[in-house]
């Protein structure tokens, strides 16, 4: 085999060519396809013209001097062939839309033609006397350094779509320099492939390749004149729908009246209200869920949801008296001298409604809604009315989604608070100022303390001790919840390393919430978290309420059986209030039950609520697991409880919630609520968690 062509000066002049072909052809990919037909035929060409001569020029430059065996027409041919499939490679997967799949196989498409094209010119530029003897080796590698050029140039593009302009201006270089490069390596390699030798001269100098060069480099001058002219008219084409979009009078997407058209809708509603001493009712309508169905179904599929969400609004309002507010909300007014009684109704019937699944192709889509309700004249002017509904919207969506709220003058005072104490909570993380109170278990047989559940507290500069009921649903709300559970792992295991050190070795029970189980990474967080404070698993529970568990089973089950591979106990809390299946429940890898404390706290008065207890510790016992009781306040209640066989206690009878420090000096000193003793470690000395 020959050794693959060496690059020359030529070659250098073919690669800067190439590369500004490339990089006109990234360009022509960004043009808005929202234009005419002309225009996106236009914009085909320039594609196909651009990356074809680019390619065209590597091959010309690469064959040195022409000779009269190389005819004229038969390079404009390759140049043609060029231009078309360079058309069809890069110009199919839209830039901007292309899916992965998509952008793979324009790529290889892309990959395929380039070194398809290069071996028929090594062909049409043969010169040697003996016919070509070809190398699968190089061949192949010409192919794969295109395909790697194509891919990585595809998704540089892709990558940088919604970037600012001279980001995408160098990810256009970027790419450009990738795909230009590939021409010229390919063509040496194919060059190799076919056994050819190197051009006569370091430049061609000859008449032919000369007109070559600058034809090429004319051509791509045009061509981005081209798009230069055609990227105005794109952007006075795209301003001109959008002034012709605020002035519509219905939303393009659903059909329903725009925002300007309700408002006026709404305006001689309100003075026939007045003249006539009548009320009115305006629904804010705010989809539950939205973005997942975005993210399941894609954006068509997310339009034709709200279509159909459209349709439903429309069947239960009169005409012009539903419209689409913003990307997921909508209005409905309510005339007529409606009653509180006649819009909660509404607001019913419209939940109901968005609560029927829609059909997706071939899939079923799931929504809810949550609805807020300002009543005219009461609760404000025409001109505060949409805001009004909107906070109470807010305030329905607060309390879990589903539901409707009507407007209250408190809920902007609410409101205002909560952005308060979440921006002081989010302080309060950063800052480390939140704490962890732990308060102790009890085992029942002998008494002792055994372990202790870590439980979050925030005492605020101004405002003192905060309850988690108050800032919890806060953070929940706000996305503020994964960080602050993290911190609670964190630090859970961190306290339980400082009392191993001290020789006082307990289980350590943590909560977890729904939003942490639906976290992929939860049992990575756990690991990293005992590996770095070399905290036994065992060590550590894992508390989830029964409702919790129920949420989601596939979910659960998959995130607990994680923690199980982990080998941290699992604790279902509050049994008794949720609606658990049983063969659920023995699937489940948990370690033990809590009885929630409202069974606890009736066992000396309701014979029913012993039955439950009784019934759970038996559930509990077949099915092998602890059964812990919490709430524990009366002797009485704790006699009970130990008769009942159950396994440990935990309540204000033995203890509060502590400090840390408190409970050390508890178990050091003695110093505590009342004489009691910590049982001797039952677990093995501490080991490195397992990966």
């Amino acid at each position: 085999m020959v050794p693959f062509a060496t690059p020359t000066i030529g070659s250098a002049l073919s690669l800067c060519v190439a590369i500004f072909a490339a990089c006109m052809a990234l360009g022509w990919t960004e043009l808005d396809l929202r234009g005419s037909l002309a225009m996106r035929w236009r914009r085909l060409l320039g594609i196909g013209m651009s990356l074809g001569t680019g390619t065209w020029a590597v091959h010309a430059f690469a064959v040195g001097p022409l000779g009269a065996d190389l005819q004229v027409v038969g390079e404009l041919a390759f140049w043609v062939a060029a231009t078309a499939i360079g058309t069809a490679a890069l110009g199919w997967p839209e830039a901007r839309k292309a899916r992965l799949m998509h952008r793979l196989m324009g790529a290889c498409g892309l990959a395929s033609s380039i070194v398809a094209l290069q071996a028929l010119g090594a062909l049409s530029g043969e010169r040697q006397p003996s016919p070509l003897t070809w190398h699968v080796a190089p061949l192949g590698a010409a192919w794969l350094v295109a395909l790697v050029a194509s891919l990585a140039a595809v998704g540089l593009s892709h990558a940088t779509r919604h970037a600012s302009s001279a980001r995408v201006l160098a990810a256009r270089i970027g790419a450009g320099v990738l795909i230009g490069t590939a021409l010229l390596a390919s063509q040496l390699l194919i060059g190799g492939a076919a056994g050819l030798a190197e051009p006569a001269h370091p430049i061609p100098l000859d008449t032919l390749s000369i007109v070559a060069a600058l034809f090429s480099i004319s051509l791509l001058a045009l061509s981005r004149r081209e798009l230069q002219q055609l990227r105005r008219v794109a952007a006075a084409d795209a301003e001109e729908r959008r002034k012709r979009s605020a002035l519509s009078p219905n939303d393009p997407l659903t059909g329903l009246p725009a925002r300007a058209r309700f408002e006026g809708a709404l305006t001689q509603a309100t003075q026939q209200a007045d003249a006539t001493s009548q009320r009115l009712a305006l629904l804010v309508v705010n989809l539950d869920g939205f973005k997942i169905i975005n993210q399941n179904f894609g954006t068509e599929g997310g339009d034709q949801v709200l279509r159909d969400v459209a349709r439903r609004l429309r069947g239960l309002a009169k005409p012009h008296l539903a419209a689409r507010l913003d990307n997921d909300e909508f209005l409905m007014l309510l005339d007529g001298d409606p009653t509180t009684n006649n819009a909660s109704a509404l607001a019913v019937s419209v939940i109901d409604a968005i609560a029927k699944p829609f059909k997706v192709g071939n899939r079923a889509a799931s929504l809810g809604c949550s609805i807020g309700v300002a009543m005219y004249p009461e609760h404000g002017a025409r001109s505060t009315m949409i805001g009004h509904a909107h906070v109470a919207m807010a305030a329905a969506k607060s309390a879990g989604g589903s539901s409707h709220a009507f407007y209250d003058p408190r809920m902007v005072q609410g409101m205002r608070e909560d952005a308060e104490l979440l921006r002081d909570l989010r302080s309060a993380l950063e800052q480390r100022r939140l704490e962890l109170y732990y308060q102790p278990k009890i085992h029942a047989p002998s008494g002792q303390i055994t372990g202790a559940e870590a439980l979050l507290r925030w005492h605020h500069p101004q405002r003192g001790m905060v309850s988690p009921a108050v800032f919890i649903p806060i953070a929940e709300r706000h996305g503020l919840i994964n960080a602050i559970g993290r911190w609670v792992i964190e630090e859970a295991c961190r306290q339980a390393g400082a009392w191993r050190d001290q020789g006082l070795r307990m289980r350590v029970a943590i909560n977890l919430s729904v939003h942490q189980l639906r976290q992929a990474d939860l049992a990575t967080w756990i690991v990293d978290a005992l590996q770095r404070h070399q905290i036994n698993p065992d060590l550590i529970t894992c508390e989830i309420t029964e409702s919790t568990a129920m949420d989601d089973t596939e979910v659960t089950m998959r995130v607990l059986s994680a923690l199980d591979e982990v080998g941290v106990h699992i604790s279902i809390d509050d049994f008794g209030t949720g609606h658990s299946s049983l063969s659920y429940l023995r699937k489940l890898p948990a370690d033990e039950l809590k009885i929630d404390r409202s069974f606890v706290s009736d066992l000396e008065t309701s014979e029913d609520a012993r039955k439950v207890a009784v019934a759970v510790i038996n559930l509990a016992k077949a099915l092998k697991l602890n059964v812990v009781a919490e709430g524990v306040e009366t002797e009485e209640q704790d006699r009970i409880l130990r008769e009942f066989g159950c396994d440990q206690l935990q309540g204000f009878l033995f203890a509060k919630p502590m400090s840390a420090k408190a409970l050390a000096l508890w178990a050091m000193d003695d110093v505590g609520p009342r004489t009691m003793t910590f049982r001797d470690s039952l677990f093995e000395a501490t080991a490195p968690a397992p990966l």
